[in-house]
């Protein structure tokens, strides 16, 4: 073959499943929002969703299946077939399952939607024949949009999969925004991603320490703890008192604003004029709760103390952002 036909015949592929996904995307409607909905209100109720197909449309299902486990929405996949020799003791009162078939006439498929409807779940139809008898049978209908496969053959599944996948994942990220889905919660369900790993440390393993941890008696005159913090380059020095226990924090914006207000600050003790009680978190706690922290406070540095509330260390927020995790 040559390599302009190669070409050519790579970019009509390409072209069919392009045209399948915008057809797809025109097409959602009121039966996408009440999917999302439905789902929605179950999952809120400890229920699960069970995906099912057979042939490539069950690696539809698993790939969604765990997409789905993800983002905190339990998920499990069952094969219609061996559903019907036991695998049906998956399947729990509340659950919702999603049927996938392109042609909504796959045999094993409404068999097993057939047996199903006895445990009161909820059915859905992700087929691309809105009249079909999967459609007919099922509670909701999610449709997806294929004119034509790409297969020269008009045989292999190429656009039906792409899209079915497709309009899986839309419902998948707009649930995800539903929930509220943060970050963090995404870290607790990834703990081998990237993200995971960059949440999922101790603080003790981010933290500032040692000479890069600017601390003091709280006695310290104000020209002093300056000094103490410019050597760190700190923009807050931690404060304590007589037994080393944390009594208060001095930040740079508290000096830009005292500098200004009190003319004798400098020679004044830090005790004066720092804050007392100043949020702090615990050693033991992990990277995720630091950034829980910055984000519902919204402050610069989070200092860090042990057992005996005696600071240890402290966490820049730039540090997070090194950690790519804000």
């Amino acid at each position: 073959m040559q390599t302009s036909r190669i070409i050519s015949q790579g970019k009509r592929c390409i072209d069919i499943e392009k045209k399948a996904l915008a057809k797809t995307s025109d097409s959602i409607d009121e039966r996408f929002a009440k999917v999302v909905e439905t789902l929605h209100e179950s999952l809120e109720q400890g229920s699960k969703l069970i995906f099912s197909g057979i042939g490539k449309n069950a690696h539809v299902c698993e790939k969604l299946a765990g997409t789905f486990n993800s983002i905190g929405a339990p998920s499990c996949f069952i094969d219609p077939v061996r559903a019907l020799h036991g695998d049906l003791g998956l399947c729990c009162e509340g659950d919702i399952l999603l049927g996938f078939s392109n042609s909504g006439e796959t045999e094993e498929l409404l068999r097993f939607i057939s047996m199903v409807k006895r445990f009161d779940l909820t059915t859905i139809a992700v087929t691309s024949k809105k009249s079909s008898n999967l459609a007919k049978t099922c509670d909701l209908l999610l449709p997806y949009e294929v004119e034509m496969e790409a297969c020269p053959l008009k045989m292999a599944p190429t656009a039906s999969t792409t899209a079915s996948m497709a309009i899986g994942d839309a419902v998948a990220m707009v649930l995800l925004e539903y929930k509220a889905f943060q970050k963090e919660d995404f870290a607790k369900y990834h703990p081998g991603g990237l993200l995971g790993q960059a949440l999922t440390p101790g603080v003790e393993k981010i933290m500032r320490k040692g000479d890069q941890f600017a601390t003091a008696t709280d006695t310290t005159i104000c020209k002093a703890c300056i000094e103490i913090m410019s050597h760190p380059n700190s923009g807050s020095i931690a404060l304590v008192d007589e037994s080393g226990k944390l009594s208060g924090v001095l930040t740079d914006g508290d000096i830009r604003r005292l500098l200004i207000q009190e003319t004798n600050f400098l020679n004044e003790p830090v005790s004066k004029f720092m804050t007392k009680s100043p949020i702090v978190i615990s050693s033991k706690s992990l990277a995720v709760e630091a950034l829980k922290v910055f984000e519902k406070h919204r402050i610069d540095d989070l200092i860090v103390v042990n057992d005996e509330d005696e600071p240890i260390g402290i966490i820049d927020g730039q540090d997070l952002t090194k950690l790519r995790v804000i």
